[in-house]
């Protein structure tokens, strides 16, 4: 299906707004049962974007794996920021999110004047200047660099993790559900890399007495995945 590619608009007004200095912020991983979400930071500039960017979910893996290190080269500054399986649990997926969105910004080797967010809700909040913007990662050139580079780096990390889990196949699914990642489930349990206080389990009752509640937890040791 064609699609109209990313553009600098919403960048250049708020440049036109008194900002020097803006990021793209993209999530991925929202909806796994497994591994971390993961937060990606863009600062690309006002320049022309490598050719076929645009959000990743409209990208085949193939074309999101050989774009990424072409991205990773283009644009001024990008991290990733991680919110753990644990701290999703702990915290919940709001809560979870700015974690990682926070992380991924201080590890920037510059701070934003200003932020796009991908999505109609800021879960990111103050002291940050957010912009949100509905399908930012297709209409905005720095979140859908962001959403590539955050797309591809945690599916290789869901690859990485399911190297020890070859039953969940988490190199196909990355965390996700599917029918072997389901058939799984039910068969192994969740590992230690599965969301606990996630509703799946309430449709296994083998394993639904490891359903987790949310408690505070120390987040000061932080997942960061910043380069």
């Amino acid at each position: 299906m064609p699609y109209d590619p990313p553009t600098h608009t919403v960048e250049r007004s708020l440049h036109q707004a008194g900002a020097r200095l803006v990021v793209g912020l993209d999530e991925v991983g929202r909806g796994a049962w497994a591994g971390p979400v993961m937060v990606g930071a863009a600062v690309t500039g006002l320049r022309r974007p490598p050719e076929g960017l645009t959000d990743s979910k409209l990208l085949t893996e193939r074309r999101r794996t050989a774009l990424a290190p072409v991205l990773a080269e283009w644009v001024t500054a990008h991290a990733i920021g991680a919110a753990s399986a644990r701290e999703c649990d702990d915290l919940g997926m709001t809560a979870a999110l700015r974690l990682a969105a926070v992380r991924a910004l201080e590890a920037l080797p510059v701070r934003p004047d200003a932020v796009i967010l991908d999505g109609k809700h800021d879960y990111l909040g103050g002291p940050w200047k957010v912009r949100t913007v509905i399908k930012g990662d297709q209409s905005c050139v720095c979140v859908s660099a962001a959403s590539v580079l955050a797309k591809v780096r945690r599916d290789a990390l869901m690859a990485e993790l399911g190297a020890d889990h070859p039953e969940f196949a988490f190199g196909e699914n990355a965390g996700y559900p599917s029918p072997t990642h389901r058939a799984a489930l039910e068969e192994l349990g969740p590992t230690e890399h599965h969301r606990l206080s996630w509703s799946y389990l309430d449709a296994l009752p083998r394993w639904s007495h490891l359903k987790r509640s949310r408690v505070p937890v120390d987040t000061g040791e932080q997942l960061s995945l910043g380069f």
